[in-house]
C-alpha cells in the first residue's frame, strides 16, 4: 500500500508543472484521474526534441504515469455535471488554468468547496492569481529571465544563458506537490480542505534564498565577471573548464594547493579570500590555460589525491550508465502497451515501508473513462448516453 493509497486526485492541469505534480502524488499511491479534453491535451501531440513516440509522445509519457484518463467536454453543461460528481468524492483538485479560466468553467475553489468542503484545491499560475502581471504568459524561459537567475553566471557584457531544463516548471511542480501534501495533512488534523496557491515567479525566486539574501541583507551587487564564472557570489576558480579531451568542473579549491597541482606558481602566494574575489578573471583564465594540457581522467585523479573538489561534465549518455545512478535505482523501467519498454527517471524519495511504484504508464486519452464514471455511480446506459452525445470520449 502506498502512502497516498485511498486518496483521489483530479488532475485538470496541462503542460508540465501541473502534470508533474500530479504524477508525484500518483507515485505515492494516489488514484490520479487525468481530466482532459476529448482527444487528449495538447502535450500529447507536441513532443520535446521531436521524440513523438508511437501513440503517446515522450513528453507526455514522462509526466503522466500512474494516472487514469477521463476524456470529457468541460465546456458542456453535462460535462461540468460529471466533473462536479467526481468532486464529491475527491481529495485533491489540481489545475493550472490561466487566472480566471477556472471561474468561467465553474471549477474555481469557491464553487468546488461548496460541493466538497474537505477538498484540497491546488492552483498553479505564472505570476499569481492577481496583480499587475496576472495576464502575462507563465512560460519557463520568461520566468528564468525575470527572476534574476540568469544573471548569476556567464560573462559580463554577454547575453545570459538559460538553464538547459524547464527548471521553473519543475520547481513549481514540487511546490504544488508539497502544497498538496501539506493540505492533506492539515485536513487530517482539522477535517477541512483549503485553497493552495503556487506561482512560478515565487517558486524560482524562493530557491535563490542564499543569493538574494546576499543582495538584500549583505548589500552585495550581482556582478558578473569577464570570464565565464559559474556564480556571481563565489570566489574563483568556480566553473567548467576544457581539458585535452573533454570538460570538468572545479569548485573553489585552495589556491595554493591548486597551483601546486596544475603548475601555476602565481597562485602559491595568493590569499584566496582576497585575491579569489579581486582577481577572479585572472585566476579563471590561468586555470583554463593549464587544464588544456591533460585529459579529464588525469586531472580528476590528480585533484582527488590533492583533495580538490572537481568532477566530470556528463552528457545524458554518461549519466544513465553511471554506477552510482544504477546503484540508486534513479531510473525506473516498465512496459507500456503502445510505447514498449520505457526507461525514465523515477520518484527520488525513498521510503523504507512504503516505496513508490509504477502501477501504470501514461494513459491513452479517455482510456479509463467508463471505469471512472462507473465508480462515480453512472450505470452503463447513462455512460452510453454521455458517449453518444460527445460529452465524454474513449481511447481508440
Amino acid at each position: 500500500m502506498g502512502i497516498l493509497t485511498g486518496i483521489r486526485v483530479l488532475d485538470c492541469s496541462i503542460a508540465m508543472s501541473g502534470p508533474f505534480a500530479a504524477q508525484r502524488l500518483g507515485d505515492l499511491g494516489a488514484d490520479v484521474v487525468k481530466v482532459e479534453p476529448i482527444g487528449g491535451e495538447w502535450q500529447r501531440r507536441v513532443a520535446a526534441g521531436g521524440a513523438t513516440g508511437s501513440q503517446v509522445n515522450v513528453s507526455f509519457l514522462s509526466l503522466n504515469r500512474n494516472k487514469r484518463s477521463l476524456a470529457i467536454d468541460l465546456k458542456s453543461d453535462d460535462g461540468k455535471a460529471v466533473l462536479r460528481r467526481l468532486v464529491e468524492s475527491a481529495d485533491v483538485f489540481l489545475q493550472n488554468y490561466r487566472p480566471g479560466v477556472a471561474a468561467r468553467l465553474g471549477v474555481d475553489y469557491d464553487s468546488l468547496a461548496a460541493i466538497n468542503p474537505r477538498l484540497v484545491y491546488v492552483s498553479i499560475s505564472g505570476y499569481g492569481e492577481s496583480g499587475p502581471y496576472v495576464d502575462r504568459p507563465g512560460q519557463d524561459l520568461l520566468l528564468q529571465a525575470m527572476s534574476g537567475a540568469m544573471l548569476s553566471g556567464g560573462r559580463s557584457g554577454e547575453a545570459p544563458s538559460a538553464a538547459g531544463q524547464y527548471i521553473v516548471d519543475a520547481i513549481a511542480a514540487y511546490n504544488a506537490f508539497e502544497g498538496a501534501l501539506a493540505g492533506l495533512f492539515h485536513r487530517e488534523r482539522t477535517g477541512e480542505g483549503q485553497l493552495v496557491q503556487v506561482n512560478m515567479l515565487d517558486a524560482i525566486t524562493a530557491i535563490q534564498m542564499q543569493e538574494l539574501s546576499v543582495f538584500t541583507v549583505g548589500g552585495k551587487p550581482q556582478k558578473r565577471s569577464a570570464e565565464p564564472h559559474a556564480h556571481v557570489f563565489i570566489r574563483a576558480p568556480y566553473g567548467a573548464f576544457a581539458t585535452a579531451d573533454g570538460y570538468l568542473v572545479i569548485a573553489f579549491p585552495p589556491l595554493r594547493r591548486l597551483g601546486e597541482v596544475i603548475g601555476e606558481d602565481s597562485f602559491l602566494a595568493m590569499d584566496e579570500e582576497v585575491d579569489g574575489w579581486s582577481r577572479r578573471d585572472e585566476i579563471f583564465a590561468k586555470t583554463r590555460e593549464r587544464l588544456k594540457a591533460r585529459t579529464t581522467a588525469d586531472w580528476l585523479d590528480r585533484f582527488a589525491k590533492a583533495d580538490i573538489w572537481a568532477g566530470p561534465v556528463y552528457g545524458y549518455e554518461d549519466l544513465v550508465d553511471d554506477p552510482q545512478v544504477i546503484h540508486n535505482g534513479t531510473f525506473v523501467e516498465y512496459d507500456h502497451p503502445t510505447e514498449g519498454r520505457v526507461k525514465t527517471p523515477g520518484f527520488p524519495i525513498r521510503f523504507s515501508k512504503t516505496p513508490s511504484e509504477v502501477e501504470r504508464g501514461a494513459p491513452l486519452a479517455g482510456e479509463h473513462t467508463r471505469e471512472i464514471l462507473a465508480e462515480a455511480g453512472y450505470d452503463a446506459e447513462a455512460i452510453e448516453k454521455l458517449a453518444a452525445a460527445g460529452v465524454v470520449g474513449e481511447a481508440e
